[in-house]
């Protein structure tokens, strides 16, 4: 069986909080195979919410200290899934 690990991160406040975000995703940019940035508006409308889409790679239990580390952080909510695939 083979298994995919997404992990979702909503950030609020992306002006306060995007460069302590940005130290993790760095740490453990090893794991990210994929990663999506998404946030409404752009230029003048620029909002100051966002949502990452991280696909991961690795240990359940790094990953899972990954996400733990993310949640520390206040106006960030990170949660995973793991979908596994039976071919």
């Amino acid at each position: 069986m083979e298994k995919r690990t997404i992990v979702s991160v909503i950030i609020l406040n992306r002006d306060d909080v995007a460069v302590k975000v940005q130290k993790i995703l760095t740490a453990w940019g090893c794991m990210i195979k994929t990663r999506l940035g998404i946030h409404d508006g752009v230029l003048d409308n620029c909002t100051q919410t966002g949502l990452l889409v991280l696909e991961m790679v690795g240990e359940d239990g790094k990953i899972e200290e990954f996400v733990r580390k993310l949640n520390l952080i206040d106006g960030v909510e990170a949660k995973s899934l793991t979908l596994t695939l039976k071919i």
